[in-house]
């Protein structure tokens, strides 16, 4: 286990010796689910930050209609519910659930600010990790924004497919969400989305198989924005 919270970025610069120093002033605790298992409810607070050491857990907001806005997702070695945990005293507004057989690693969040009576020389490291992480989750939400703010279907859908072209480097790419959660995600209806994507292949836009995606013609789809 040294090894797999060695390579994950809440742990940056923290040398494998301090790892069992760390999970115990931190209450470490780790925690199987199963897919469709509740991971955190809505409505609860919580003092603990999520680490997923494998699988998937998936972030979502219900309104109260019942529909749902997938607003992220955590793979291995990232961290969910920390904002929360900084303020144990606010319930959840969200909710993670695990989208397939996940494992997570629990750490009480407010023992990292607080002084270590065996003056841990990690305390310091994990502040500066945490921020970092914080700092990047708010600009995933900002590119959600970006994302959403077209008023069409095939608009959202092109700015959420150039982020992917973009981070993968290729015209090909997989994507971390199913039809209903990528819908969820853009806002938009799960059935009007499958039939646009069905649109923008036939078009000679995209080509597509499950969550395998890839740009068939990238000059069209950029005269589309």
């Amino acid at each position: 286990m040294k090894n797999q919270l060695a390579n994950i970025p809440l742990f940056r610069g923290i040398a494998e010796n301090e790892l069992d120093s760390l999970l115990s002033c931190l209450s470490g605790a780790e925690k199987s689910y199963r897919k469709g298992e509740v991971i955190l409810s809505e409505g609860e607070p919580t003092d603990r930050l999520g680490i997923v050491l494998s699988g998937m857990a998936v972030i979502c907001y219900t309104d109260i209609s019942g529909s749902n806005s997938i607003l992220g997702n955590a793979g291995p070695g990232a961290v969910f519910a920390e904002a929360y945990a900084c303020v144990p005293e606010e319930p959840l507004l969200i909710s993670v659930s695990a989208a397939e057989d996940t494992t997570v690693l629990f750490l009480q969040i407010g023992k990292i600010f607080s002084p270590c009576p065996n003056s841990c020389g990690f305390h310091t490291k994990l502040v500066r990790n945490l921020l970092t992480i914080c700092a990047r989750k708010s600009l995933q939400l900002s590119r959600r924004i970006l994302h959403t703010s077209p008023k069409t279907i095939r608009g959202r859908l092109l700015s959420y497919f150039s982020e992917c072209v973009k981070k993968s480097g290729a015209d090909s790419f997989q994507i971390p969400y199913s039809r209903q959660q990528l819908a969820d995600y853009l806002g938009v209806d799960r059935s009007a989305m499958c039939k646009e994507l069905s649109k923008m292949q036939r078009d000679g836009i995209i080509r597509y198989r499950k969550e395998s995606f890839a740009i068939q013609n990238r000059t069209a789809l950029q005269n589309l924005y």
